[in-house]
């Protein structure tokens, strides 16, 4: 009798614990990530003697997390879910676990591990034909070596096509995992893996410089956003077009790409790309000395930036709008730009802003400082004397100083490389990882006499309970592998299974997950593996305590794509052709 109660409550909490996660799924498909979680988490603390509908539990539970920004989170049950594969055996499993790993450690910047969880990935994928794996875990590769060169190209001041070597050699890795992408999921015919993978392929083609490739690549991307009616996926396209026609100095175009944009921006009712869009105009149209227009839109953007309340944009559409001014002659108005330029990054910490805003007061104080203490026929008489020695207008050297400023870095599009989180990131889950729930669940002889309800959501007693009691599952395991790796060094697949949230032992379990790790621990793993043990192993207690990715300072209504440094370049003289020459310069210049 007591054996027949304990099978039925056995029963019913394996039911519970498959309906919770099945739930916990749903919601993280509707959308609904943090609820999902919810349920995931109460899943694991009712807790189940099946591996393998563990491993996906956690699977799902780390790609949530992932989603929702908790990077730590997604790192720990990722790991949890690669260490139950790895035990049971399931090579698909762990070609997955390996590939969410990587994407996992790619966004903390840990690049060369991701490389190799990526790569693990790609390899068993390989190994069991599974063409739809390989070509995600090539996309994999492709978008950690972009970002590998994109976070050192972000680090100095160079423009896209001059990086240095080692950066321009991890694009270019990049795009020859992209390319392979492209050729796989083409043979696939999967139509929108291909939109993914022409829009990474273009920024990368831009960040290398290949502007016309990068052209090409973006124009597939737009074709194939508008097949699918995925407005957003336009949008970004029509920016990345616009970025490289600036860079192949084909402003007209660039200028109509960007209100494409802004069309797009208003029709999606997102502001802080509205916003983003009348920068980029306002820069176009400056570098098209049409001035009025750059002001037009500089203006928007700086109503909108007070609108979201982003002191950074504000700091920045005072500045364009400072420059613009100060092209067309007004000073007064310049200066008014330029000192609440200077007050927003005195406010917000921005010292490169900071000084550049105190260098263009500077001009401005001694341009309007001669206009009141000198008589304006002098001003005219310099610049016509000017005119007849030299044929152009009165402008002394660019200043050094301002063609090394330190601005905004030009960089790829908020969001790029196309990540599932962009592209429907719950679709691709779908896709990829769900079977691995529906092959677990459970087929009830008769449900009417289980009679199992829904759970209802875990209190927050259940999750704080949950959250404390998470461990480490690589504490131990690294020890046993540190004190046998001069020996046969077998020990990688161990499991304490006890250290695994949400398993529950029962004696006939014990057994099997006791044969499973003998089993592990009796078979040879290959050169590969050791190569990639010995390289990494050290890291490994750190995993769990990885520090959160770097925040950028960069203001909503400021596009990445800032392209500050051309401007610099192609405005050098703005401020020199207001000069006017002092007494001693008129002289010297008389005398040669």
């Amino acid at each position: 009798m007591c054996e027949g109660h304990s099978f039925h409550v056995r029963y019913r909490m394996e039911a519970s614990c498959l309906e919770l996660a099945l739930e916990g799924e749903r919601l993280c498909k509707a959308g609904d990530c943090r609820a999902g979680v919810s349920f995931f988490e109460a899943a694991v603390q009712v807790g189940t003697e099946d591996l393998k509908t563990l491993s996906a539990i956690y699977s799902q539970l780390g790609n949530a997390y992932f989603y929702l920004h908790e990077y730590t989170k997604a790192l720990e049950y990722h790991h949890h879910d690669l260490t139950l594969a790895r035990t049971i055996g399931d090579q698909l499993g762990e070609a997955k676990a390996s590939g969410n790993l990587g994407n996992t450690l790619k966004v903390l910047g840990n690049y060369e591990e991701a490389i190799v969880r990526c790569q693990r990935h790609l390899d068993i994928s390989r190994e069991l034909s599974d063409k739809v794996g390989e070509a995600r875990a090539l996309y994999n590769l492709g978008n950690v070596y972009h970002s590998k060169g994109k976070s050192v190209a972000c680090a100095g001041t160079h423009d896209p096509g001059e990086f240095p070597d080692d950066v321009k050699a991890a694009l270019r890795k990049a795009a020859d995992y992209y390319e392979e992408n492209l050729t796989l999921v083409t043979e696939l015919g999967d139509r929108a893996a291909q939109g993914r993978a022409y829009g990474n392929l273009g920024n990368t083609h831009y960040l290398l410089g290949n502007f016309r490739s990068a052209v090409t690549a973006h124009e597939q991307r737009l074709l194939i956003a508008k097949e699918f009616g995925d407005r957003a996926a336009e949008r970004r396209a029509y920016s990345n077009l616009g970025n490289a026609y600036i860079f192949l100095g084909e402003f007209e175009t660039a200028a109509e790409y960007y209100k494409k944009t802004l069309q797009l921006a208003r029709q999606l009712t997102d502001r802080a790309v509205e916003a983003q869009a009348c920068y980029s105009l306002g820069n176009t149209y400056t570098l098209l000395q049409d001035y009025e227009k750059a002001i037009d839109y500089h203006l928007k953007h700086l109503a909108i930036a007070e609108e979201l309340n982003d002191r950074i944009g504000e700091g920045r559409a005072c500045w364009s709008l400072g420059n613009a001014y100060t092209a067309l002659g007004n000073h007064e108005q310049a200066m008014h730009y330029a000192e609440k330029h200077l007050d927003i990054s005195r406010e917000v910490g921005d010292k490169t802003g900071e000084l550049t805003a105190k260098l263009n007061l500077s001009d401005l104080q001694m341009v309007l400082g001669l206009s009141f203490s000198t008589n304006s026929s002098m001003m005219t008489e310099n610049r016509i004397l000017d005119h007849s020695v030299n044929g152009a207008r009165p402008r002394v050297g660019r200043r050094h100083s301002m063609e090394n400023m330190e601005l905004m870095k030009l960089t790829p599009e908020k969001n790029s490389p196309d990540v599932p989180g962009d592209e429907g990131f719950f679709d691709l889950l779908s896709r990829f990882q769900s079977n691995r729930m529906d092959d677990q669940r459970y087929c009830f002889q008769d449900r009417n006499r289980l009679a199992v309800t829904p759970s209802p959501a875990p209190s927050r007693t259940l999750k704080k309970s949950f959250s404390t009691s998470m461990v480490s599952p690589h504490t131990d395991e690294f020890l046993d592998l540190l004190a046998s790796s001069q020996s046969r060094r077998l020990d990688d697949q161990r499991a304490n299974a006890s250290d695994l949230p949400g398993l529950r032992l029962n004696q006939r379990n014990s057994q099997s997950v006791l044969g499973c790790l003998m089993a592990s621990s009796n078979s040879e793993p290959d050169d590969d593996f050791f190569d990639i043990l010995i390289k990494y192993q050290g890291s490994r207690l750190d995993d769990q305590r990885c520090a959160p990715p770097p925040i950028i300072t960069k203001g909503p209504t400021v596009p990445d794509e800032d392209f500050f440094s051309l401007i610099l370049r192609s405005q050098g003289k703005r401020m020199d052709e207001q000069r006017v020459f002092l007494p001693s310069d008129l002289k010297r210049a008389n005398s040669n």
